[in-house]
């Protein structure tokens, strides 16, 4: 989600500043705009003295403008924490059952995720990925499926026998997946 959420921001920033840029471009170029246009012609400025003076005698002038930087502020850096935040699961707590744990590394559990799932007939490759608190992981299983393979069999295998061995090796509780399915390219068969 966080991806598509920069995409937007950045399409939006990057459109807002294009329009505006090219808008006063072509106004300082002498280019006939429309009547409704801010500015008149190349003797313009952005800001006028009446512009830049208009609301500083105002009581809420000033509340306002540290009120919305402050909130500007805070999105920004609600933006570069998520940035910063790790996506993947570096450990996973695992019962061992002397009541303190043990920790499993994320990445060995994936590479054994990933391993069993490529076993699984149809499976061409796969791609695991482990996200959520190391006492309760997801997983993110993205699967390449060869052209003969059946969805519906390989994803029942896939749950059945694949997370939960992983489930129940690991001591878990349960194991959220989600997985993504695409096919292999591949040429038509001809009939002849």
């Amino acid at each position: 989600m966080l991806k598509s959420v920069n995409r937007i921001v950045l399409a939006l920033a990057g459109l807002v500043l294009l329009v505006l840029g090219g808008a006063v471009l072509a106004t300082g170029l002498g280019a006939g705009l429309p009547s409704w246009w801010v500015y008149d012609g190349q003797g313009d400025v952005l800001l006028g003295d009446d512009a830049r003076t208009r609301w500083r005698d105002e009581g809420y002038w000033w509340p306002a403008v540290i009120a919305a930087l402050a909130v500007l502020v805070i999105l920004m850096l609600w933006w570069l924490l998520a940035q910063a935040r790790r996506r993947r699961l570096r450990e996973v707590l695992v019962d061992s059952g002397d009541g303190e744990g043990a920790l499993l590394r994320g990445p060995a559990m994936e590479s054994v995720l990933a391993g069993d799932a490529e076993a699984v007939e149809g499976v061409a490759r796969a791609r695991v990925a482990l996200t959520g608190r190391r006492t309760e992981p997801r997983a993110r299983i993205r699967l390449l499926l060869e052209a003969h393979a059946e969805p519906a069999d390989t994803l029942h295998r896939l749950s059945a026998e694949t997370v939960a061995r992983a489930r129940d090796s690991a001591g878990l509780a349960e194991l959220p997946a989600e997985v993504r399915m695409r096919a292999v390219r591949h040429r038509a068969e001809r009939v002849n």
